[in-house]
């Protein structure tokens, strides 16, 4: 196509530049669909048990420090190497692996300084497991690298930034027959265990809709100018319109659902961002005018609202907003025929009331009325690991019992209660959102990274 029918065509057509490059990255995607990795289907995958884990570590700034410390304090693991950009942030964790055990990560290898050190990492130490807690875009090339160097890969949200780097990550799963599990901590909150738990046991009939979100203010990450998620974040802000951070809202309800476990399937997307306002005015505020903050063109809407239709005709709404003065909420409401359990706060309301609290529907059972509820569903792990996750923290305990879940995984031989195709799908809404916004709204369609074999995969079980 020459410049001039090019231009012609842009223009008739109403499509951005974004928007064309979104159609071909979705483009791309298809191709992959219709493909074959050559490997084997890894939805209920269970790996040979290991023993002991030796562990590697990439990115040990935020995230990762929090990672790598708790990691250290499980049983059957030895952290083998830590590479971050900064030699301080190294050191950091390496004493704090050490002060976990006087036996254990006694011999830790440190990479820093070069953008490429944990590559050497890779080859040099040969992990069998790696945890990556960097920025966003270096996700997927580690994450492939890890898995191709013979390491289990576990990948802070999102496990990738574009539809292709997803599809990537699945057929290196499948040729190597290494786990690549997205950390979606949220899944582990007593709350979504909970909840998880009362579905399961029908108490709210068929489910019907969700809504799911990640309203969380974090303007001030704008200080962190040259190092921290600020620093890079911002671009994503600016650049990129659509939700970019929809895992922790929508992993819990996913799996309430059983999408892409053998019920039900994502299947298409809708997406609408409001008017991008809000960071535009916290860095005139906040900046002088020549700042690098000023410099940027904020593209990103404050808002961005999406709706999630499934192959059963159900609804998923999901928002993320990590801009606007708003108290923080995941929403976590999930509706069905018999009642309607939602977050923030934790409250349920049934069809006939909660036994000896609520009469009816009409009105929601919370706080001290859900007492019964708890004693009678609260999840079996969290009856198991929840005094200790909160003893240990990150999160209230979901980061614990997350990293605690997956090292016993390891060693049992076990499936992963997050596989792969979880992960690619959930972290598929912010490409196919951006793809949406850009074409007014238009309906994407979601990848099936599974190539059918969804139906199949068994949906995660109550573990006890």
């Amino acid at each position: 196509m020459n410049k001039f029918s090019r231009r012609s065509f842009i223009k008739k057509s109403g499509l951005s530049a974004a928007s064309l490059y979104a159609a071909s990255n979705l483009a791309c995607s298809e191709e992959f669909e219709k493909s074959q990795s050559g490997g084997k289907y890894m939805g209920d995958f269970a790996a040979p048990k290991l023993e002991t884990i030796r562990i590697a570590v990439i990115g040990v700034g935020a995230r990762g420090s929090g990672h790598v410390k708790q990691l250290a304090s499980i049983e059957g693991t030895e952290i083998v190497a830590i590479s971050d950009l900064y030699e301080d942030l190294v050191d950091r964790s390496v004493k704090a692996c050490k002060s976990q055990s006087n036996v254990r990560h006694q011999n830790i290898s440190r990479y820093f300084g070069d953008k490429n050190k944990w590559k050497k990492m890779l080859t040099d130490v040969k992990p069998d497991a790696v945890f990556i807690a960097t920025n966003w875009n270096n996700h997927a090339k580690m994450a492939i690298e890890s898995i191709n160097q013979g390491a289990h890969a576990f990948v802070e949200v999102p496990i990738a930034v574009t539809i292709e780097e997803m599809w990537e990550i699945v057929n290196s799963s499948e040729k190597t027959q290494k786990h690549c599990m997205m950390m979606e901590n949220v899944n582990y909150g007593r709350e979504e265990l909970f909840y998880l738990n009362l579905c399961r046991k029908g108490v709210i009939g068929d489910l019907l809709h969700a809504e799911a979100a990640y309203i969380h203010e974090l303007r001030f990450q704008m200080e962190e100018q040259e190092r921290g998620t600020g620093s890079w974040r911002t671009h994503h802000y600016a650049n990129r319109n659509g939700n970019l951070y929809p895992t922790h809202g929508l992993g819990p309800v996913a799996q309430y659902m059983n999408l892409g476990r053998g019920e039900d399937q994502f299947s298409s997307i809708v997406s609408f961002s409001s008017p991008a306002k809000g960071r535009k005015l916290y860095a005139e505020k906040n900046y002088s005018k020549e700042h690098k903050w000023n410099a940027l063109n904020y593209n990103g809407g404050d808002i961005n609202t999406s709706i999630i239709k499934t192959n059963l005709g159900r609804t998923i709404m999901v928002q993320w907003d990590e801009t606007s003065p708003r108290p923080y909420s995941r929403l976590n409401l999930i509706q069905g025929t018999k009642g309607t359990l939602a977050g923030y706060p934790t409250r349920v309301a049934l069809e006939g009331g909660v036994h000896g609290e609520t009469k009816d529907h009409h009105s929601w059972s919370e706080g001290e009325g859900l007492k019964s509820l708890y004693d009678k569903y609260e999840h079996p792990m969290y009856k198991r690991l929840g005094a200790l996750a909160k003893k240990m923290g990150g999160h209230g305990g979901m980061d614990f019992m997350m990293l605690y879940r997956i090292v016993e995984c390891l060693r049992k031989g076990e499936a992963l209660d997050q596989n792969v195709y979880e992960g690619c799908l959930w972290s598929a809404v912010s490409p196919l959102s951006e793809a949406s916004v850009s074409q007014g709204g238009m309906p994407q369609k979601f990848p099936d990274f599974t190539r059918g074999a969804w139906s199949q995969t068994e949906p995660l079980t109550i573990i006890s």
